[in-house]
């Protein structure tokens, strides 16, 4: 017979409280077990030690005659000293999905797009601007050079009056 350690729920909705068993492997998880190993309970701080209660000489007694404890109660087992639990390693934890990456790099795109939008509307905004501003000083020059005619032509004749 396979058995396994593992939690038992119990407790109401939302208010979880669990029991360390000892049960078949085949039995559904609150059903029959075969003896009861401790509690858990996850609502306790980490740090309070009612949190996980263990019989630990019965534990290594059923990790000694080949119980397979789950992943979560093997953390414990090792909490306790009673069996070694590697470490799980996984690199592609953070990473982000395929869909997620193409969003990210639809949405750099289209920011990219809106400034370059809006660097051309500024560089037209500001050729227009100046675009007048050349043309006022176009014709600012142009009535300077006419005036500038016209006292040139006056000041002949008088010139050549007193002359």
């Amino acid at each position: 017979m396979a058995t396994a350690i593992r939690l038992s729920r119990g407790g109401s909705k939302k208010r979880p409280y669990y029991r360390i068993v000892v049960t078949d492997s085949r039995s559904p998880r609150d059903g029959r077990f075969i003896e009861r190993l401790g509690s858990y309970n996850p609502l306790l701080a980490k740090d309070d030690e009612k949190r996980v209660v263990l019989d630990v000489e019965r534990a290594k007694h059923w990790v000694s005659v080949g119980a397979q404890p789950t992943d979560r109660v093997a953390r414990m087992l090792d909490a306790a000293g009673i069996k070694e639990r590697a470490a799980k390693n996984n690199p592609q934890k953070g990473e982000l999905g395929a869909k997620a990456k193409e969003r990210i790099e639809e949405k750099a795109q289209k920011a990219a797009e809106a400034e370059e939008a809006k660097k051309a509307a500024e560089e037209e905004a500001k050729a227009a601007a100046e675009a007048p501003a050349e043309e006022a000083a176009a014709e600012e020059a142009a009535e300077t050079v006419e005036v500038v005619t016209e006292e040139l032509n006056e000041a002949t004749p008088d010139e050549a009056a007193e002359g």
